[in-house]
């Protein structure tokens, strides 16, 4: 996530990568290290295969049992079924999330000590991660560049990660079929040139947002190929998200807006005539969505962003 998402990139640098929870750093030796991924390899089940990583070669278990993802792809390890014994405090406090990762430990890179003790059998996380040298000595470690590949691909590459290609190429067919036909739906009840932006309140800021930077951007302007305001166009879309103010958001208010709202950030916004006087406010074409639960692009998010567009753009 280039600064990971805002928040979960504002975390990641930008909040979509701190993935990290606030645990104090630990200073877990390399020999205690080597002798957890020892007593980890007794639990694990027999066989590996070699995965392509983006830094080389990598032996991983052929059927991971105990998976600690430390940012941004638990959604994608959950939508094929692999099990979790780990997560990083985004996903842990992810409302779709909730029920299934109700008894997974929240984890963060640095905390080596909480790792070794609940014995992963693999390990994924952003390029960024911090200790990755300790975290190879654990477990197989795998890392990702956020936006190097995209949405659909990175779940097929996770797919390839756990051996189970087949599953996550089948799903990658199937949404993006249903996603284009409810774009086509969508077009032809709001009309082809009426625009959709996505905006977002974090903590005093206000952001917009491209075609790749979660909160259901993939989806409206990659699958159904709705159209996104000039102004959105202009500042968003080389970089992913554009900070705003309140006064200049009309500009970049599209017919139709997806606001993913933190009920904990300034939301005062909502209450000015500057906002009110937009056509899409007027018209009651404004959506909220809650921001915890739209931040990710993993499948499970993406099936939710999907039937939240459908819900509110067809009325079905």
């Amino acid at each position: 996530m280039k600064k990971l998402l805002l928040p979960f990139l504002l975390c990641l640098v930008l909040a979509l990568s701190a993935c990290s929870s606030t645990t104090p750093k630990e200073t877990t030796s390399p020999k205690a290290a080597a002798n957890a991924k020892a007593d980890t390899k007794a639990d694990s089940p027999s066989g590996t295969i070699t995965y392509q990583s983006e830094n080389g070669p990598i032996q991983v278990p052929a059927n991971p049992q105990r998976v600690i993802v430390l940012s941004s792809f638990a959604g994608n390890v959950m939508a094929l079924k692999v099990n979790l014994v780990g997560v990083d405090s985004w996903s842990k406090i992810n409302p779709n999330f909730e029920k299934t990762l109700k008894d997974v430990q929240e984890v963060s890179d640095e905390n080596l000590e909480k790792i070794i003790e609940l014995k992963p059998d693999l390990i994924i996380g952003l390029s960024n991660v911090k200790n990755a040298d300790k975290l190879k000595q654990i477990a197989p470690t795998v890392t990702y560049t956020y936006g190097k590949v995209d949405y659909l691909k990175q779940q097929l590459e996770i797919g390839k990660l756990l051996n189970k290609e087949k599953e996550a190429a089948a799903w990658v067919d199937d949404f993006k079929k249903r996603a284009g036909q409810a774009g086509t739906e969508i077009k032809a009840k709001i009309g082809a040139d009426k625009t959709i932006s996505v905006i977002e309140s974090f903590d005093k800021q206000l952001y917009v947002f491209g075609d790749n930077w979660g909160r259901g951007t993939e989806i409206l302007y990659q699958e159904m190929k709705l159209a996104m305001p000039q102004k959105v166009k202009e500042m968003a879309l080389k970089e992913g998200y554009y900070a705003l103010s309140a006064e200049v958001l009309p500009q970049y208010m599209g017919d139709y807006v997806i606001f993913s709202k933190n009920p904990d950030a300034d939301n005062s916004f909502q209450k000015t005539d500057t906002y009110k006087n937009t056509p899409a406010a007027k018209n009651n074409h404004v959506y909220e969505a809650n921001a915890k639960e739209f931040y990710f692009n993993d499948p499970l998010t993406l099936e939710f962003q999907l039937n939240f567009f459908i819900k509110n753009l067809l009325g079905k």
